[in-house]
């Protein structure tokens, strides 16, 4: 899942990637265009500059605030809303204490998220899934995929 993307991706964006390393802490909001490899923790918000940025966080990076970013692939911890313009992927030890707003999703199993899901259509409202047990009808309550 998360090395399946790597080609389809411009050449100049896989030159232009940051890494964050294991042990290293950024307090404030972090900006950034290209590529965002995060090995360790941001306490603020991640925006990306740019459609074509993409934010990755490793299975020991965290995030204490919002994302905001077009293509996300998520295998950490983040504790706070995040908004995938484009792709949000979450691996199996994603771990998301927040609300999930994107318009692909990709979500391999074991990936956890505590807060609401809400699909986004170019230039519409957002969709939300229902919570499980907030219907006793069945199925026709359902959002439709």
């Amino acid at each position: 899942m998360l090395n399946r993307r790597r080609g389809d991706r411009d050449a100049s964006t896989s030159s232009d990637t940051s890494l964050i390393a294991r042990g290293t802490v950024i307090r404030g909001d972090l900006r950034f265009s290209g590529a965002l490899h995060l090995d360790g923790r941001i306490e603020g918000t991640v925006l990306a500059e740019g459609e074509d940025a993409v934010f990755t966080l490793s299975e020991q990076g965290q995030v204490q605030g919002e994302i905001r970013v077009p293509h996300a692939i998520i295998n950490g911890q983040v504790h706070g809303d995040i908004h995938a313009t484009e792709r949000l992927e979450l691996a199996p030890q994603a771990r998301i204490a927040g609300d999930v707003h994107y318009r692909t999703l990709e979500m391999a199993a074991g990936a956890q998220v505590n807060g609401r899901m809400s699909h986004r259509v170019d230039g519409s409202a957002p969709r939300e899934l229902p919570a499980p047990g907030a219907h006793d009808a069945g199925l026709d309550e359902a959002v439709p995929a």
